[in-house]
Order: structure tokens, then sequence, then C-alpha cells
């Protein structure tokens, strides 16, 4: 009876576990994800697709469900190798390459990893499909946008996705960019730390939604509000005592370089290295005729239009608006004027921050995925998007921030897509070189 016993334990042990897309992983604190999802040749979700997860002495074995996800949880940080069944691929269904079967992703705590198998026409040789780890972009069809995918030749359809991706991430990247511009304007700061109000806004989401467990929305109000909270405290804090202490430009820029710093490590120290989801379900995708974009896409850049709009009749037309444009074009006039300067600099903080945490809200939703540096990864674009629009403008930085989105993803057509973001710098530096005052700047009178 004992040797029975025994022989059952070991036959237990050696088989794998079973796991199933029905039991969506959510990381936290002591646990991290590997996922992946798996699409026909057709775009179709390929339902019932076996998979074996190995790693950190366990072997588990999931199977895709209705809508072609799967996921499995682990509790030790590590590398996982995930190896597909083919026998077990819809019929009619092969590898893009059918020589990899195995892919080894790097699993972190509280972060996700994701795992890459391609369907379709066999290539005949190797493919360049990545084995996405815990950097992974937002997801399995699309890493570097919440649209189609990024492979493939030029066409029709891939050249409508494309501006699709670049007109909505153009949006998102205007929120933050705008606050920037306005920030320039009234103060003459460049603030290198306004990336990290973009993260602050993201991760405040993820926290709310993922931790607190409040519904997607409230979530993102919150944290709306409270990036906004955050730049007051930093003109109360930080920057107005450097204004009334008569503290030179350039030196407040190397202050806003340092904090940009402490934040971004400070994220990472408390979040980890890898990438979080501040929506863990599936996304639903719409097709508007050759385009394909997810539902979250379409309302985050609805979001973003509203949101510019009401920025644009502020600034047109209230009080608070009027003053901040004189103070913008003359701060010493302004004041002469009965225009409460140092009031208006406060509130142009408070809701450029606030902007910018929204649009970290709706950019993480957009890519599915947020990670301690995206503020960073975005903040030259930010950057390039103001310059180019025309500095210390808000409707500059608008028309700057599409032009960005736009050059960058339309850029993938024919570059690879990690150089996409250099495209667009590119183009700056082109269209400076023939309008230095950028599409809606002044031109600097000197002498």
């Amino acid at each position: 009876m004992l040797a029975l016993a025994a022989l059952l334990a070991v036959v237990l042990h050696a088989a794998p576990a079973a796991a199933t897309a029905a039991e969506p992983c959510t990381p936290d604190a002591t646990t991290g994800c590997v996922l992946g999802t798996i699409k026909t040749a057709a775009g179709e979700p390929a339902v019932g697709v076996v998979l074996t997860v190995e790693g950190g002495g366990e072997s588990v074995e999931v199977t895709t469900g209705a809508d072609g996800t799967w996921s499995v949880p682990v509790t030790a940080a590590g590398d996982y190798t995930v190896t597909i069944d083919p026998a077990t691929l819809p019929e009619g269904e092969s590898l893009r390459d059918p020589s990899v079967t195995s892919r080894t992703v790097k699993v972190l705590l509280n972060s996700q990893s994701r795992a890459l198998f391609a369907l379709g026409e066999p290539t005949g040789g190797t493919t360049t499909a990545p084995t996405q780890g815990a950097t992974s972009g937002p997801d399995d069809e699309a890493p570097s946008s919440g649209g189609g995918s990024s492979t493939g030749g030029v066409t029709g359809k891939r050249v409508a996705q494309q501006f699709a991706n670049g007109l909505v991430f153009g949006l998102l990247l205007a929120l933050a960019s705008v606050g920037l511009s306005l920030i320039y304007g009234t103060t003459g700061l460049s603030s290198f730390a306004h990336g990290e109000q973009v993260t602050l806004g993201a991760i405040l989401a993820y926290f709310f939604v993922q931790t607190v467990g409040l519904d997607l929305w409230l979530a993102a109000v919150l944290a709306t509000l409270v990036g906004a909270a955050s730049g007051w405290l930093q003109d109360a804090g930080i920057w107005r005592p450097l204004r009334r202490k008569r503290i030179g430009l350039t030196q407040q820029m190397i202050v806003t370089i340092g904090l940009s710093m402490v934040l971004q490590y400070l994220f990472q120290f408390l979040l980890g290295g890898g990438r979080l989801r501040i929506d863990t379900t599936n996304p639903t995708r719409v097709t508007i005729g050759p385009v394909s974009l997810t539902q979250q896409a379409l309302v985050s850049a609805g979001i973003a239009v509203v949101v510019l709009a009401a920025v644009a009749v502020f600034l047109l037309y209230s009080r608070t608006g009027r003053a901040t444009r004189a103070v913008s074009d003359n701060p010493a006039l302004a004041a002469a004027s009965g225009i409460g300067v140092e009031r208006v600099i406060r509130v142009v903080w408070t809701g450029a921050a606030g902007l910018a945490a929204l649009g970290g809200v709706l950019t993480g939703l957009y890519f599915q995925s947020t990670a301690w540096n995206m503020g960073g990864t975005v903040l030259l674009l930010m950057f390039a998007a103001v310059t180019l629009g025309g500095l210390g403008t808000a409707w500059g930085a608008l028309a700057g921030s599409i032009v960005i989105g736009v050059v960058a993803e339309m850029s993938s057509l024919v570059i690879p897509s990690d150089m996409k973001y250099a495209g667009a710098l590119l183009i700056l530096i082109l269209v400076l070189l023939v309008r230095p005052q950028g599409i809606l700047g002044r031109r600097d009178r000197i002498g």
C-alpha cells in the first residue's frame, strides 16, 4: 500500500499541472504572470491550443480559451520556457516558423510577461517574432500600439491602420504636451520631470484598480485629481520658493532633471521593473473599414478630444484662461495690468500636472501596459511636439503632437518599429531647419 502511494505521488509530481484561460492571472507583489494570445492567420481566436510553461521547478499545462488567450501565474521570478503543442492547433493552421515551438521569457513578480507564437503560412526560415518578456509591448498582436500589427508589407490597409494609430497616439501625447507648453509659456522653464507626471497618473490608476479594487473610470478620475494635486504641491514646495529666490532658469531646469531621476527610480523601487496592466481584461476590438482599434483606444481618443476642447474653451473664454495667455505673452506687462502672475502660474502647474496624469492613464490603457519609465520614454516626444508646434503655445503643442504621433506610427511602415520615435525626431530637426519658430510659433525679433 505504501509502495502504491509512493508510486502515485511520483506520477502526480511528474505530471504537469493544468490551468485554463478561464482563470485570468492578476500580478501582485507575490505573483507574476506568463500569458499570451494566439490567433489564426485570419485573425480569429485560436481555441483549445495546449501550451506548457516550465520553470521554477514546476511544469504547468494551459489551454487557450474562447478568446484565444492563456495565462499562468507563477510565484518565483526567473526564466520560464513556454512550449506550444502544434498538434492542438486549429485545423488548417500552422506555426509561421514550424521550427520554433518553445520560447523563453523572463518573469518578474508584480508584472506580466508575454510569449508570442505567430500562426500563418510558413516563411521558410526563422521569423523575427520576438520572445516577449516583462518589457513586452501592449499586446501580442501589436507591440507598438493599440491598433493593428506592425508587420507585413506596405498596403493600403496598413497605411490606414498606422495613420489611425498615429492620430490616437497624437491626441494622447497632446494631453501631456499642452501642459508642458503652458508651463514653459508662463515660467520659461522646460520641465524634464513632466514625464514622471505621466507615469504617476498611470501607476495611480493601476493602484486604484488592481489594489484598491475601484472601477476603472473612477480610478482614472482619482488618478487625475491626485496628479493635479501633485502639481500644486510641486509649485508650492519647489518652484515658487526658487522663483522668489530669483534662481535662474538653467538651475531650475537642472532641478527638474534631478527630480525626474529621483521619481523614476522611486517608481522602479516601489513597482519593480516589469510592465503593469491597469485593466487586465482582454480588450475588445472594433473594426471601422480597414482600421481595427480596441474599444479602450477609441474611448481614450474621445476623452482626449473632449478634454482638449475644454482646455481650449478655458483659455479662450474664462478670466483665468485669458490671464494665462497674458502671462505667457508678457509676464511683466500682465503684472502691471493687475494680473496675479503667481496665482496664474500655480493654476498652470496644477492643470498641467492633471492633464499629464490623465494622459498617463489613457496612454496606459491604449498600450495596455505601463511601467516605471513610461513617462521618460515619451518625454522626448513631448518636447519634440512642443518645439515643433511652437514653444509656449497650447495650440502649437496640439498641432505638434498630432504631427509627431502620425509620423511616428507611419514611419514604422518603412523602418523597424523600434526606430519609429527616431524618425519623428528627425522630422522635428528638418522642420526646424526650415521654420525655427515651429508650426504656430512667432519668430523672435533680435536687435
